[in-house]
């Protein structure tokens, strides 16, 4: 009866017990918030007995300041410890169950909410005037709250996180220089665990107010996070080979935490004084273990290269001294037109000419190189110019009435391409492509104009080799048989015989 509950005060302590005994067993993450509910009970319990020794010992409950008021904090501490127990109930056991998890502060907030509630009813039952209390009470916020206004701040900023779900406990972020996953989220402060084992804590004003960088998320997409690699190899060796030797090792096998999409990629960055650079990017499923798994990836670098034959580039610097005069460059210069005379004999277009006029030709050829996956001429362009492969492969495609292109032939190291707008001025007739990184020579109309203006005759044995070369491309479009192609023939010879005299103006 002193406690105001009746005799079923005994019957409420032992249930709440039982239940807390439950909850522990229940929900191990809360039993901290279980032990205090229990020891505030007892402190409960010790309250009901010290105002009823009171009663005891001659104070008269109705006028009695101190029984009054150790009957009401008997109480508010009784109805603190059941609603804490009621919280576990609702927020871990039945809302847990249909796998719904509010935000923490709300629950804090419906909680202090329950405090202030239990607080004034008990203290209206208790016959303590509250008009007093709240006027006093609005002067007494209005100084803390000026006084407390970064911590209120902080408090504000907490109850915004935490109910846009903006960060989330578990989240990756980074803010200033401080990168790590959100292990708390509280009323004043958030903390992140770096992965250097540190706890940093940061007030929820400097979060709201700042630029967080929420990492590895993306909308609709796995948690997942692009890492960079940088490494650096000589200029000796052709960025495609660098990259098709490390592509090739980063994707065989699978490599833990690393994504296999989007696939890791190799990609040049920069041209420094001595060297290429490059830069792996991967992407990461795992933000805790980042250089655990770029020492992973470094030793993939690290091996594909070496089995490529391909070396790192180290710091060094080299000086190189050569004695330039007039001899060296005319012996350098002689052994390039050789070269390329040697390469002209190889050349069906070239059969007819001597050798002054082949060396007449070199001397005018220029270099050309072109990188694996470029088109080298496409179909319908207009070039006055031929090609001479000279390292190398490239794929010949054509494309009809706007449809796909279709393979027609591949080219090799001595083929050459190109031969109909050098000699008659038409546009291309097939798109080519490198497939794989391509040297060639480029000879133009006006390099060819002076040898055809001293020996008109060349053009009929050239207006031959293009008319062949020409019906097998249109009877792979079109399905000529043998009959069909000869009769091309004849027809297609003396038309492009006509128009490479028009084109090189020969009488």
């Amino acid at each position: 009866m002193v406690a105001g509950v009746g005799g079923a005060f005994h019957w409420l302590a032992l249930g709440f017990i039982a239940l807390a005994l439950i909850l522990s067993a229940l929900v191990p993450a809360e039993r901290r918030r279980i032990r205090v509910a229990t020891l505030l009970l007892l402190f409960s319990i010790f309250g009901v007995f010290f105002a009823a020794a009171l009663v005891y010992y001659g104070s008269d409950p109705a006028t009695s300041t101190a029984f009054r008021w150790v009957r009401w904090a008997a109480l508010f501490i009784l109805c603190v410890a059941i609603i804490n127990i009621a919280s576990v109930v609702i927020f871990d056991v039945l809302l847990g169950a249909v796998k719904l998890k509010p935000p923490r502060i709300l629950r804090d907030l419906l909680i202090a909410f329950s405090y202030i509630i239990v607080a004034i009813t008990l203290l209206s039952r208790s016959g303590v005037d509250l008009t007093g209390i709240v006027a006093t009470s609005a002067v007494i916020t209005a100084v803390v709250g000026f006084s407390l206004q970064d911590t209120l701040g902080n408090v504000m900023g907490g109850m915004a996180l935490q109910m846009e779900r903006t960060i989330s406990v578990g989240d990756w972020v980074r803010v200033d220089q401080q990168e790590g996953r959100v292990v708390e989220i509280r009323w004043r402060q958030t903390s992140i665990e770096t992965r250097n084992w540190d706890t940093v804590v940061i007030p929820n004003s400097v979060l709201m107010k700042g630029q967080v960088l929420l990492l590895a998320r993306r909308t609709g997409a796995p948690r997942q996070h692009r890492q960079w690699v940088y490494f650096n190899v000589d200029f000796r060796f052709a960025p495609t080979d660098v990259i098709e030797a490390v592509v090739t090792a980063l994707c065989a096998e699978p490599i833990e935490n690393v994504a296999s999409e989007p696939p890791p990629q190799c990609i040049v960055t920069d041209f420094k004084e001595s060297y290429i650079s490059y830069a792996v990017r991967y992407w990461l499923t795992d933000l805790a273990l980042t250089d655990p798994t770029d020492s992973v990836v470094r030793q993939r670098i690290y091996f594909a290269l070496r089995r490529a034959g391909i070396q790192l580039s180290i710091p060094a610097q080299t000086l190189f001294i050569t004695e330039d005069d007039e001899h060296r460059r005319q012996r350098k210069r002689a052994e390039e037109i050789e070269q390329r005379v040697k390469t002209l004999q190889r050349v069906e277009l070239f059969h007819t000419l001597t050798d002054d006029e082949r060396r007449s030709l070199a001397e005018r050829m220029t270099v050309a190189p072109f990188v694996r996956g470029e088109a080298m001429t496409r179909q319908g362009a207009v070039a006055h110019w031929l090609y001479i492969i000279t390292e190398g492969d490239a794929e010949v495609r054509i494309s009809a009435d706007g449809n796909l292109s279709k393979h027609v032939a591949t080219l090799h190291t001595g083929d050459f391409f190109g031969e109909m707008s050098l000699m008659t001025g038409e546009p291309r007739a097939a798109t080519v492509i490198a497939q794989t990184d391509v040297e060639c020579y480029r000879l133009d109309k006006k390099s060819f104009q002076d040898i055809l203006q001293r020996r008109p005759e060349i053009a009929e044995d050239i207006s031959h080799i293009l008319a062949r070369r020409r019906v097998e491309l249109e009877a792979v479009r079109d399905g000529l048989n043998e009959e069909a192609k000869r009769n091309r023939m004849s027809h297609t010879q003396g038309d492009l015989l006509r128009r490479i005299r028009d084109f090189f103006t020969l009488n």
